[in-house]
C-alpha cells in the first residue's frame, strides 16, 4: 500500500535526521567532517533512501551542505547561530504560553504537574533519553493549550535548530529549568497571560549562555567567521 508506505518512509527519515542532528550537536560529527550515506545506512540498518532524505532535510536546515561528487559536510556552528535561535524560541514560546495562560482548562493544568513532576523525576534518576522527551512534552502541552496551530507549528520547525538533546548534560541546567517550569506553572494556573509570557520568554532565553558554552568546551560550536573555537 503506496500510502503507508510514504508514510514510513517519512517517519523513518526524521528518525534518521534526528540521529545525525544528535551527533553533530554532541560533536560525533565534526565540523568538516563527510556524513557517508552508504555508511550510514548500513550502520542503521535501512535503506539508503531515508538517509538522502534525512540529509537534505538537514541540509535545508543549514546544518550539512551538499558537495558535488563528495556527499554531505557537516557545516559550521556558531554561537551567535543559537542566540537567534533561542531569541526566536523565547518571542514565539512567549506568545504561546500567553495565550495558553487565557485557554489553559483545569485538566490541562494537571496533565502539566503530573508531566513536571515525571521529568524532574527523570533528572533526578540521571535518565537524559527520558527527561528530553518529557520536557518537550511538557512544552508542547502548553503549545496544545494556547490553541494556535500555526503559531506552535513554527516553533516546531525553530525547535529542530535547538539541540534538545544536550540540556540534561549542562551542569546546573536540570535544577534552573525545575524552577522556571514551576514558576511558569504557577503563571499558567493564575490564567496571568502576561506573567506566563515572561517566564516562558525568559526560560527560553536563558539557556543560550550556558548552552553555548557547553558546546564550545565539546568543540562543538565555531566562531563567526567559520574557524573551530580556540583550543579544539
Amino acid at each position: 500500500m503506496t500510502v503507508p508506505d510514504a508514510v514510513a518512509r517519512t517517519q523513518l527519515a526524521e528518525h534518521v535526521a534526528r540521529i545525525v542532528r544528535r551527533r553533530i550537536f554532541d560533536g560525533t560529527y565534526a565540523t568538516g567532517e563527510y556524513v557517508r550515506l552508504d555508511q550510514l545506512a548500513a550502520e542503521l540498518g535501512v535503506s539508503v533512501t531515508p538517509v538522502r532524505e534525512a540529509l537534505f532535510e538537514l541540509k535545508a536546515e543549514g546544518l550539512l551542505a551538499q558537495q558535488p561528487h563528495r556527499g554531505f559536510v557537516v557545516l559550521p556552528l556558531t554561537g551567535r547561530d543559537l542566540a537567534d535561535v533561542s531569541n526566536v524560541q523565547a518571542y514565539i514560546g512567549g506568545e504561546l504560553a500567553a495565550r495558553a495562560a487565557a485557554n489553559i482548562t483545569d485538566e490541562q493544568l494537571t496533565g502539566l504537574r503530573r508531566i513536571q513532576s515525571d521529568l524532574e523525576a527523570a533528572y533526578a534518576a540521571g535518565d537524559d533519553e527520558r527527561a528530553v522527551r518529557l520536557n518537550h512534552e511538557f512544552h508542547r502541552a502548553i503549545n496544545v493549550a494556547a490553541d494556535s496551530p500555526k503559531l506552535a507549528q513554527l516553533m516546531s520547525q525553530i525547535t529542530r535548530y535547538a539541540p534538545e538533546t544536550v540540556f540534561p548534560r549542562i551542569a546546573g541546567w536540570p535544577q534552573k529549568s525545575n524552577r522556571h517550569h514551576r514558576r511558569l506553572i504557577s503563571a499558567l494556573a493564575k490564567r496571568d497571560p502576561e506573567l506566563a509570557r515572561a517566564a516562558m520568554s525568559e526560560h527560553l532565553a536563558a539557556g543560550a549562555k550556558p548552552l553555548i558554552e557547553h558546546l564550545t568546551a565539546l568543540g562543538v560550536i565555531s566562531s563567526p567567521d567559520g574557524e573551530p573555537a580556540s583550543g579544539h
